[in-house]
């Protein structure tokens, strides 16, 4: 008998990388969608699917343990601002929330993850099955990021990484090695647009944005279980858009969904992708 495991899906192209690489490696996969967010595609991808409306806690456990899973995997986006509006908990995942100290996304996943460890349902690793699209150290595009991008590159880690240690965000936008726009609740594609909107009131109406960096790094301690720095082909299209040249992720941390085709479009729009090791700034 295959192993079944658990998906608890958001939105986006994640979960479903995820579903078609477990069914391929022989697993049967038991999806936990939600409802207005979960691509129906996964349908076609898992042994069975059920929706649930963001803040039920008790009915998803329920599904798994009824289908004899014990592990489950969280893959796909969940807008944070969220939970400010259109969360519904029931009783059990109220009471879960009083016992929190703050409603940061971490706080939340973490609570979430010692809730269903409780009826034997182990949270793993988000990467699983796809540990090769977290990126070595090292340039990832033919293109390297020009000499003059350095000091935006510097820049934006540093401020980036502080910002994680906070919880605020993850990436930060930088030009000249100054710090053009940094990542709320809104995600990373609206900082990069918004980055690109400043430069356009700054700018001459003829000259389009450009030289921009954006910097993409990991939480210290990433716990790997939930809320992965992600990018895919959408980011570097907003790049594009939004003028930037150079994308700088965190190495072995941030996970780039389809790697092949997140390349060859990089290269398409000259846009330098490299990989940074945590350990050398």
């Amino acid at each position: 008998m295959s192993e079944r495991i658990g998906l608890i899906a958001g939105a986006g192209t994640f979960p479903l990388l995820f579903a078609r690489e477990a069914r391929a490696r022989g697993r049967e996969v038991f999806t936990a969608g939600l409802s207005g967010m979960t691509s129906p595609e996964v349908e076609g991808l898992s042994a069975e699917t059920a929706y649930f409306r963001l803040g039920q806690l008790s009915a998803p456990i329920d599904f798994f343990k009824k289908n004899g899973v014990t592990r489950v995997l969280m893959a796909g986006k969940i807008e944070h601002v969220s939970i400010f509006g259109g969360f519904l908990p029931d009783l059990r995942a109220a009471k879960l929330l009083l016992t929190l100290k703050d409603r940061r996304p971490n706080s939340i996943f973490a609570a979430i993850a010692g809730e269903l460890a409780k009826d034997g349902i182990e949270v793993i690793s988000s990467a699983t099955f796809l540990e090769s699209s977290l990126p070595k150290p090292g340039p990832l595009t033919e293109k390297k990021p020009h000499k003059d991008r350095e000091a935006s590159i510097a820049a934006g880690w540093k401020a980036a990484r502080t910002i994680a240690d906070l919880d605020i965000g993850l990436t930060v936008v930088a030009r000249g090695g100054a710090i053009v726009a940094v990542e709320g609740m809104e995600g990373t594609d609206e900082c990069v647009k918004r980055a690109g909107e400043i430069f356009r009131r700054l700018l001459p109406d003829d000259e389009p944005p450009k030289d921009m960096v954006v910097v993409k790094v990991a939480r210290p301690g990433q716990d790997m279980r939930f809320d992965l720095p992600v990018v895919g082909v959408p980011t570097l299209e907003v790049m594009a858009a939004a003028g930037a040249d150079t994308l700088a992720l965190e190495a072995g941390t941030t996970l780039i969904l389809e790697m092949d085709k997140f390349l060859a479009r990089a290269a398409e729009l000259g846009i330098a992708v490299t990989a940074i090791d945590p350990a050398s700034r």
